[in-house]
């Protein structure tokens, strides 16, 4: 089960969007809107830029961006516009666009403040949200029914859509090593956390981690409900993942038993293959588990690349979670994808001939 859709906009880039508009500052809004080969961003990316050029958020991971600069900075981008990048192999290489990829950029000069606040409030409120774009309209918003309804992107000649969720939740059961490394890991690749751990001497251990100036968890705080309480309340759906890290049978248990009947596009624990395979085998004799629910375990936890120390182990976990989100054709539960496994192309912008720079 993969989360739908998949177009994060990068939420600190919008927060800063939102700020220059409500400082009365022109803010243009550039969106990948067709690729082809191996291009830097997905269609759907977003970037913004002020009228002096700064910017924030990426569309092709800094290959382009500074020929936009420049033509915002200029006064080239009066209206909405279209500009294309690595038409031929000259222009791939001139713009530094890897395998001679190719990638078609919408430009939305000046769009509203109240526009641009309102994207961002949907999207903090945990809400779907399509964005509509046609030339000589003002841009549209409007909430997607339910995950995976509607597809991510579309594109007309004059104009386009694209499906943005709000930023993925992890649930981490357990405060302790393997945790501490894991949350600012996962922190940087813009999840919201929830740290839970009922057991006293857990919370006080991890204090003092934060005490210690562990880095990137002095805002995370354990709750010290049980788990299974923890996972009804934090209500998973297709953007979630729950990981169990206690090392307590009791306490991942008690987390699984809610989380792998859940929505969750991840669910994964601790423990060696013995131990995973006693799990699984106690899961479906007192709680009557089917092979499919559990083939939905990611146990043992992480992708295999031999991981021992808690930073390792924290990172093979962060990669599983990124290669299970990412939705390679090969990954499946505790699986690596298969190497240089790449995203499949779009279209190049044949319908997209209504637009020009």
């Amino acid at each position: 089960m993969n989360p739908a859709p998949l177009l994060d906009p990068d939420e600190a880039a919008l927060e800063t969007a939102v700020r220059w508009a409500s400082q009365g500052e022109a803010v243009t809004v550039a969106t990948v809107v067709a690729t082809f080969g191996t291009a830097p961003r997905p269609v759907g990316s977003v970037a913004f830029f002020r009228g002096d050029g700064v910017q924030v958020g990426s569309v092709s991971g800094g290959c382009v961006e500074d020929d936009l600069a420049e033509a915002i900075r200029a006064g080239q981008i009066a209206r909405p516009a279209l500009r294309h990048y690595g038409v031929d192999q000259a222009d791939a290489v001139r713009w530094g666009l890897p395998c001679g990829g190719r990638l078609s950029i919408a430009l939305e000069p000046a769009v509203p403040q109240a526009h641009l606040a309102e994207w961002r409030q949907r999207l903090a409120a945990g809400r779907l949200v399509r964005r509509t774009v046609r030339l000589g309209t003002p841009p549209l918003l409007d909430d997607t029914p339910a995950p995976g309804t509607a597809a991510d992107f579309f594109a007309w000649p004059d104009g386009f859509s694209a499906t943005y969720g709000p930023r993925h939740r992890l649930l981490v059961v357990g405060a302790n090593q393997i945790s501490a490394a894991l949350v600012p890991m996962a922190a940087l690749l813009g999840y919201r956390i929830t740290l839970c751990d009922p057991r006293p001497e857990a919370r006080v251990a991890w204090a003092e981690l934060q005490a210690g100036g562990a880095p990137g968890i002095a805002g995370t705080v354990p709750l010290a409900d049980m788990p299974d309480d923890v996972v009804q309340a934090f209500c998973p759906d297709p953007r979630s993942a729950i990981v169990a890290l206690s090392h307590d049978l009791k306490l991942d248990d008690l987390a699984l038993l809610e989380a792998l009947r859940s929505p969750a596009f991840y669910v994964g624990a601790l423990g060696s293959k013995r131990s995973q395979a006693l799990r699984r085998a106690r899961l479906m004799e007192h709680f009557a588990f089917s092979e499919a629910e559990l083939s939905r375990l990611h146990g043992p936890i992480g992708l295999p690349i031999n991981s021992r120390t808690p930073a390792e182990i924290a990172v093979a976990i962060a990669a599983d979670l990124v290669a299970t989100a990412r939705g390679t054709p090969e990954q499946s539960a505790g699986t690596a994808p298969a190497e240089g496994a790449d995203m499949a192309p779009a279209p190049y912008p044949t319908a997209l001939c209504g637009l020009r720079s």
